[in-house]
């Protein structure tokens, strides 16, 4: 007895010996894999807002050097030059102001002097002015000292213009020069920075994670401490801090690095900080500062959680312990090899009962697919199996049965169920998901076991349904008639490696059913061992349809009563499935339509940003989702743009807006070559630059702002889907 006491206690501490070392090699990685997330959490919401104030920027770039050409042909013409401000004001929303600043004495008649500015106010109204004075010497101001010393474009440092506009304000500076080249005068476009705050604050990863903003000089744009925003640079607060790491990461961020560094504040505090520049030449850099505490505050949680049922699992071993010594002399051992048996096929049970969807409505929120299904193994464990989900608006579907029984069939439906949801992520072709498992299923195949399979992919958008079928029994198509789907005879999946597969499809219309079983149905047997056979299962179906009850639920109960009541009380032979989809999409009321054709041109895209504009302010959405409508849409149509048509090939792309009350969607068309962007992968947002391939980024994009992405080949068009639900009341 001692003996076994002492053996006890080893065993008790060898377990917490292993569960704290389980526990902290747990930890470690959640800490590293949390740590990664955020990186990539914050490199993703740093992209979206660069592009986003880049995008701006780019606009008023090109405004500006459209501009320079019109003044340069007025110079003999002084008075014009209000117009032309005014003018450049009026068409760019996105400009506060616009000035001329001519060198000294250039017009003689209108003294040393002479700056024609137009700006905008904040009521709406216009208002030209010359600015130039004693009081106002632009001669020794930086937006216009920068152009003519360097005879080049610039971003100025941000500046309170106190005189014109009377704001906050970045400018975008060209040079202009006369018939000679001579540089003559510098025009300027002012930039309000009130919207900056808007985009570097629009989210937040954490709720006392903040956001800052630097000019190329260090200074302090956008920051949630107002008293800081262009009064303190960067320099500053490392020198307050007196951290080494924070001294490195504000020169890499002024040198326009990007990258990452943890530092401690002023107050003990660890932080993480993440930055990154924006381009178009402003210098400028952004940061997204983290406490680190916050960051992995649930870690630390789950830690403690984990110490207190690292210790009840200890007491629980210990229980266990005392009672397995009490109770073993009592044990026979064939007592314990069948609770063993037993115990295991009830566990493989449970597992394979929790690898297909077993809960239904599967998905009530939606009203366009209805789906009921049911497993029933003949054993404890048994090889049919079924699964389905919704990817990119399709439905992913498929059922099979393993051949053999028992322990082995099960485990060879675990992996055929997994090997689906694997392929078919990242893989839409029905023959292309079956060919990729059969060749990993082929290649270890050792117990020669196999399994007939059906793989369809159904579009909800259009109701095409793509099908493949490996040797299984052929569904049945009720609308409202009962007829078997045509099927290509291929082998089952698992025998023969570098099988061809074939892809069918066909249009399936709304209110349709389709109804998938393994053989168990047809083949089941009464106590003389008839079959139950494929005609009396349609006539089944016919009987339900004849009834009213076609949803999934009502001919599954229909089928399931009339093959019980056929094998009555004869033993269930073989495992039995079945499978019931219903495609319901019905047409939808839209409270807006609106369409867009562009030709293949580029230059177009702003004719886009309008019609994106108008939508969103007919939907009342709110400017963050806006702008990101109109990123998404701006990197969907502009990829069709400049790749569908070949060189030098006139084409047309069309864009159809449709919303109800719950989402927005936009069917993008054009007619050039067939191209999936939806089967590209999502590029590695944590590589630098170099290290990232060509590519990728926008279709990125678009999945990180769009909800769902499907495309269609119809006919000879591309057909290309973005579909975005948002929270918004009707327009009035």
């Amino acid at each position: 007895m001692k003996k076994e006491k002492k053996f006890s206690l080893y065993i008790i501490i060898a377990a917490a010996v292993l569960l704290q070392l389980i526990s902290g090699v747990q930890y470690w990685y959640a800490h590293r894999v949390i740590r990664r997330q955020v990186e990539h959490r914050a490199n993703s919401e740093m992209n979206i807002k660069r592009l986003t104030i880049e995008k701006k920027l780019a606009v008023v770039e090109t405004a500006v050097e459209n501009m320079a050409w019109a003044v340069e042909a007025k110079l003999s013409e002084p008075e014009e030059m209000f117009d032309l401000a005014l003018r450049t004001v009026k068409q760019n929303e996105h400009i506060t102001g616009c000035a001329i600043l001519f060198s000294p004495n250039y017009y003689p008649s209108k003294g040393y002097w002479f700056e024609p500015y137009a700006v905008r106010r904040a009521d709406g109204s216009y208002e030209t002015m010359q600015l130039g004075s004693a009081d106002h010497d632009y001669t020794q101001m930086q937006l216009y000292r920068g152009s003519m010393e360097g005879d080049s474009t610039l971003w100025t440092e941000p500046y309170l213009d106190k005189d014109g506009a009377r704001m906050m304000l970045t400018s975008y500076t060209c040079p202009i020069h006369d018939s000679k080249g001579n540089t003559v005068a510098v025009l300027a476009a002012d930039v309000s920075l009130d919207w900056l705050n808007n985009v570097i604050n629009a989210t937040h990863l954490y709720p006392s994670s903040f956001n800052l903003m630097l000019s190329k000089m260090g200074q302090i744009m956008v920051c949630p401490n107002e008293s800081l925003v262009m009064k303190k640079t960067i320099h500053n607060l490392a020198e307050r801090m007196n951290d080494t790491t924070l001294r490195t990461i504000n020169s890499n961020m002024l040198s326009g690095k990007d990258g990452s560094g943890r530092f401690v504040d002023n107050s003990g505090t660890d932080k993480y900080v993440f930055y990154s520049p924006i381009g178009c030449g402003t210098g400028w850099s952004m940061a997204v500062i983290c406490v680190e505490k916050e960051i992995y505050h649930n870690l630390r949680s789950l830690g403690t959680n984990l110490l207190m049922l690292m210790f009840l699992g200890l007491m629980l071993i210990a229980f266990i312990i005392q009672r397995m010594i009490h109770n073993m002399r009592h044990l026979h051992e064939v007592s314990l090899e069948k609770e063993r048996i037993g115990n295991e096929l009830h566990i493989a049970s449970s597992i394979q009962s929790g690898m297909v969807p077993k809960v239904f409505p599967p998905y009530p929120e939606r009203d366009d697919i209805e789906i009921f299904a049911s497993l029933v193994s003949a054993r404890e464990v048994g090889g049919d199996l079924y699964d389905f989900y919704i990817r990119d608006e399709k439905l992913f579907f498929c059922i099979g049965d393993v051949s053999g029984k028992g322990i082995p069939a099960s485990l060879v439906m675990a992996v055929t169920r997994s090997l689906f949801r694997t392929v078919s992520a990242h893989e839409s072709k029905p023959s292309a998901i079956v060919s990729q498992m059969n060749e990993a299923m082929a290649d270890m195949n050792d117990s020669n076991m196999f399994v007939t399979l059906f793989v369809g992919e159904l579009n909800l958008l259009t109701g095409r349904l793509r099908y493949c079928n490996a040797g299984h029994c052929p569904p049945l198509i009720v609308n409202p008639d009962v007829n078997t789907l045509p099927v290509d005879a291929n082998i089952p999946v698992g025998l023969v490696p570098d099988w061809t597969f074939t892809t069918q499809e066909t249009l399936i219309n709304p209110q349709t059913t389709i109804f998938l079983y393994t053989d168990g149905l047809t083949e089941a047997e009464d106590a003389s061992h008839v079959l139950y056979g494929e005609e009396r299962m349609k006539a089944t179906a016919r009987e339900a349809v004849a009834d009213g009850r076609t949803s999934p639920e009502s001919l599954f109960n229909q089928m399931t009563q009339s093959v019980e009541a056929f094998v009555d009380k004869a033993v269930q032979s073989d495992d039995l499935t079945m499978l019931v989809i219903q495609y319901k999409r019905s047409e939808r009321n839209f409270r807006l339509q609106r369409s867009l054709t562009l030709p293949n041109d580029t230059q177009t895209i702003p004719q886009l940003h309008e019609f994106v504009t108008e939508i969103a302010s007919s939907l009342a959405i709110d400017e963050a989702l806006a702008m990101q409508l109109d990123l998404a849409l701006e990197e969907a149509v502009v990829n069709p743009m400049t790749y569908a048509y070949p060189p030098g090939t006139q084409g047309v792309i069309d864009i159809l807006a449709m919303a109800d009350d719950s989402k927005v969607a936009f069917v993008i068309k054009d007619s050039g070559i067939p191209f999936d962007p939806t089967t590209k992968d999502d590029v590695d947002t944590t590589l630098s630059a170099d290290e990232r391939p060509i590519g990728g980024l926008g279709i990125f994009l678009v999945r990180q702002i769009m909800d769902s992405i499907n495309y269609e080949r119809v006919g000879k068009q591309n057909v290309l889907t973005l579909i975005k639900k948002f929270n918004t009341e009707p327009a009035e």
